[in-house]
């Protein structure tokens, strides 16, 4: 058999296990890449979760010995929830980014990458190949970008002229020398929607990221939001959508193909008050086989407890209280503590200044003035 016909099998195969999009890619270094990065870790622009080797980054050779091909698929999401719970002044409710409403995509890719590379094993016996998802060592975009699956748009997104930003992509890095494709020429033009809309200014420009600044990022963090993004985050748990939200080359894209990435609206749209008091074992049996529930459950209160507060919801206040005087965690009790300040009234002003006297975190004790002044402020 000729490297054509398996590439047109593995085309055709990739159709019949849920891949929306293949494309193949040469294994030679990411130069471009490597620039980019190096420019992004010189302005502290990286966000700390990327591989930390740059040459593992945009080498494909470090990665599998004789590597010349990197196939890349694409599968897509939907971008609407059907009949979504509205979020009412009885049950104020949080938001999951899209890429987070179904079964974690990781695990759902990996299924398709492994029978990717068992259908080449079964072929070639003597290929060699590796599969990764996000966390491995190259960039997901880089490759896709490379394999004609669609162009790098000004959000940092790859834009499929299919399905729009809204995939999940990932990789198998082979030795087998297939014809690589042609990529698809940059087509955001002048349009600079994503880049005026991002909420806190993280798109430098169309392409350049300032991980530390973007929404997506600072929901994963697990210490307490700096100040200056507390407003900017709303009702948002986990991810940040705005940049896909805006780009005109998502209108009307919304793909239902997989059933397991389709959302519990529940769990995509959850009620605010009750996740503050969850244990982590409910925590883990609601939310974790979602992929925004991989760094546990405090950075979602934490994200809740901003969004309870970005509603001025008062009904709050009881559990809020609770959590000042009793959590054991530091950054929960002191949002708390700033929390209350944006919602209550001379009535908290006392219970926090009560919650100072006995606190014994200095971070805390500073959250419990900011609230102090919040109050003040209003009176």
């Amino acid at each position: 058999m000729s490297l054509a016909q398996l590439k047109d099998e593995l085309i055709a195969y990739s159709k019949t296990i849920g891949v929306d999009k293949i494309g193949f890619a040469s294994a030679d270094p990411f130069l471009q890449l490597k620039d980019r990065l190096l420019i992004q870790q010189e302005l502290g622009y990286q966000s700390g979760f990327e591989e930390p080797d740059i040459e593992k980054r945009v080498q494909p050779g470090k990665l599998v010995e004789g590597a010349r091909t990197i196939i890349s698929i694409a599968l897509a999401y939907p971008s609407k929830m059907k009949d979504p719970p509205k979020s009412t002044r009885e049950d104020r409710r949080g938001i999951f980014c899209r890429a987070s409403w179904g079964k974690d995509y990781h695990d759902v890719l990996r299924e398709r990458l492994k029978k990717i590379e068992e259908f080449l094993e079964e072929r070639l016996p003597e290929s060699r190949t590796i599969s990764m998802v996000d966390t491995g060592e190259l960039s997901d975009r880089a490759v896709a970008e490379r394999a004609g699956i669609g162009w790098s748009g000004k959000n940092c997104a790859i834009i499929t002229p299919e399905f729009g930003s809204y995939v999940y992509l990932g990789e198998v890095v082979t030795t087998i020398p297939f014809e690589p494709d042609t990529p698809i020429t940059e087509q955001c033009g002048t349009c600079n929607k994503c880049v005026d809309a991002c909420p806190t200014g993280a798109l430098i420009q169309g392409g350049q990221l300032d991980s530390n600044k973007c929404i997506a990022f600072l929901t994963q963090t697990k210490n307490f939001l700096p100040d200056q993004y507390r407003k900017k985050l709303g009702n948002r748990l986990y991810g940040c959508d705005t940049c896909q939200q805006v780009c005109p080359e998502n209108k009307g894209k919304d793909f239902h193909i997989h059933p397991e990435m389709e959302p519990d609206s529940e769990i995509a749209k959850p009620k605010l008050i009750p996740l503050l008091t969850m244990s982590n074992r409910e925590f883990k049996e609601k939310f974790g086989h979602v992929s925004g529930s991989w760094r546990g459950k405090k950075p979602i209160q934490r994200n809740a407890i901003i969004a309870l507060a970005h509603f001025k919801d008062k009904k709050a206040l009881p559990v809020l209280i609770d959590l000042l005087k009793k959590d054991p965690r530091p950054v929960i009790r002191g949002t708390a503590a700033w929390a209350i300040g944006e919602i209550g009234s001379l009535e908290e002003h006392n219970i926090l200044n009560n919650a100072k006297n006995a606190e014994k975190d200095d971070d805390v004790v500073r959250e419990i003035e900011k609230g102090l002044n919040l109050i003040e402020n209003k009176h």
